[in-house]
């Protein structure tokens, strides 16, 4: 069962209201702990400020918090492994920017700098049977996601399932894109993560959303609604409705269907409290392309692969006159293709994997994802 509440604006008042509806409609009390360890996990990628809407608003998380105070004594932590180093300065930057510094001072929510990571085996799942993930989720007790709604580059919707790849220590994240290029495999790989972290509680801030080259270039769009769930893949599902797809139409919620994970339609999903406002303009990347791979017969894929990925896929560019070297492209390149030449970011082309990393850790937008030109026809 999904809860909806229809959200207007942070106005904390309003938020909390959402937020105690929620708890009541899904009997939310019931499953908290009353003692021990709980981790709230926002969405942290980059060092910007709330009204930017790229990351979790703390008006929602604190009203998390201090819902969660009701009913127990537990240890509530905040903890995220943004883009970029995983150490106690930059999270120091990020807390403060994100608004999560004046949370933990408001609620007595700790802020986690402990930049450790524990080994967690996954024999379920498919793809990744391992994972290394930072300790205040390995050694949690109860873990609340608290995701942000957007559209992203490579698995068409940030939501539920994929706000727990913050669950992964700094710049181990690359690897896994090296690993997984291919996007169905990546969100695979999700799929295998979320059922390593378990999240028991996921909430989804679609106050303000991020539409267009999401997650962090995007557009601002006033959605004016937070869900929550149990369930972080129905939730996805039920949120490409929201953003007016087809789970078809989204690899990452495809993939969940195809493994039972979430049913075939967000319509056979069980939705309480407001109505769910959907939008069907709301605008997708421009690194979303039509699949042209599965169309194509089984023996000859292994041939046509390569030239449609090499001339048809949709590439990182850089805006020479907007970078200033900064380097953030290159740190987070899991493929190693990105040097700075004369303080401007070059890209090897041949090399590029087209995670679109650099488009995403981008803190000033100088990178745009290219289409084809065959493609604009």
């Amino acid at each position: 069962m999904i809860s909806v509440q229809h959200t207007p604006s942070y106005n904390p008042a309003v938020v909390q209201a959402a937020v105690d509806r929620h708890f009541e409609l899904l009997h939310l009390d019931e499953l908290i702990p009353k003692e021990g360890k709980i981790t709230i996990k926002p969405n942290l990628l980059l060092k910007r400020r709330p009204e930017e809407g790229t990351t979790t608003h703390p008006a929602l998380v604190e009203a998390v918090v201090r819902r969660i105070q009701k009913v127990s004594n537990a240890q509530i932590t905040l903890a995220d492994s943004p883009g970029g180093p995983f150490t106690k300065q930059a999270l120091e930057g990020i807390y403060r920017a994100s608004g999560m510094e004046e949370v933990a001072k408001k609620t007595g929510a700790v802020l986690n700098y402990d930049v450790g990571s524990t080994h967690i085996p996954n024999p379920e799942g498919k793809l990744c049977k391992a994972f290394d993930l930072i300790n205040p989720i390995a050694e949690a007790d109860f873990i609340v996601s608290i995701c942000k709604l957007k559209s992203h580059c490579m698995t068409g919707l940030s939501g539920g399932v994929k706000n727990l790849f913050g669950c992964i220590p700094g710049l181990t994240k690359p690897e896994f894109h090296w690993r997984y290029p291919e996007e169905r495999n990546f969100c695979g790989m999700l799929l295998d993560l979320c059922g390593t972290v378990k999240p028991e509680i996921t909430f989804v801030d679609a106050v303000v959303s991020m539409e267009g080259d999401g997650p962090s270039s995007g557009d601002l769009r006033e959605t004016d609604m937070t869900l929550c769930a149990t369930n972080p893949y129905e939730l996805d599902l039920v949120l490409t409705k929201v953003i007016g797809r087809k789970p078809e139409d989204i690899p990452l919620v495809d993939c969940a269907r195809e493994r039972g994970l979430c049913p075939d339609s967000a319509d056979e999903v069980t939705l309480c409290g407001d109505p769910l406002s959907t939008f069907a303009d709301f605008k997708m990347p421009k690194s979303r392309t039509v699949d042209f791979i599965t169309s194509i017969p089984k023996p000859l894929r292994g041939i046509c692969e390569p030239i449609i990925r090499r001339y048809l896929t949709p590439r990182p560019k850089v805006l020479t006159n907007q970078c200033v070297g900064c380097g953030k492209c290159a740190e987070s390149c899991p493929a190693h293709t990105i040097a700075i030449v004369d303080k401007k970011a070059c890209i090897d082309r041949s090399r590029c994997i087209r995670c679109y990393c650099c488009h995403e850790m981008c803190p000033i937008h100088a990178i745009q994802v290219k289409r084809s030109r065959l493609l604009k026809f």
